[in-house]
């Protein structure tokens, strides 16, 4: 696992947040609760499961995609535009495989679901990783 060290007091770490001090404060004992921080004196631990957090992100998901054969060029320059990590040609029974994370599963499963040409997606969520 990855962790990141920031440095300073609350103080100087709240100030360059934008925040007050017990708001900070606040936020770290409720990250502390839920495993993502060590502190201590003028540290922050931050894990990488933490910065998912704060960015908003979630489990990682793989969908997979099956494209009428004329449609696939559409559909893989559409995919450039979702709100995806990753875009993957596929040989065999599925031809598209999009990385995604799970707080924008409905936004892509939506825009593929309507797009011309995709006759299926099969969705999978993980559950954790076993090797970063």
């Amino acid at each position: 696992m990855r962790v990141y060290t920031v440095y300073g007091d609350q103080d100087e770490i709240a100030r360059e947040l934008g925040m007050t001090r017990q708001a900070l404060a606040i936020h770290l004992k409720r990250l502390k609760e839920l495993g993502l921080v060590r502190t201590g004196r003028e540290f922050v631990d931050v894990t990488e499961k933490a910065v998912k957090f704060l960015k908003g992100q979630s489990n990682d998901v793989i969908v997979l995609v099956k494209v009428e054969p004329k449609y696939r060029d559409k559909v893989y320059d559409f995919s450039k535009k979702l709100p995806i990590e990753k875009a993957l040609r596929l040989a065999g029974e599925y031809d598209l495989a999009v990385i995604t994370q799970e707080t924008v599963l409905d936004k892509v499963l939506d825009s593929l679901n309507n797009l011309e040409g995709v006759k299926e997606t099969k969705t999978f969520i993980s559950i954790g990783a076993i090797k970063e």
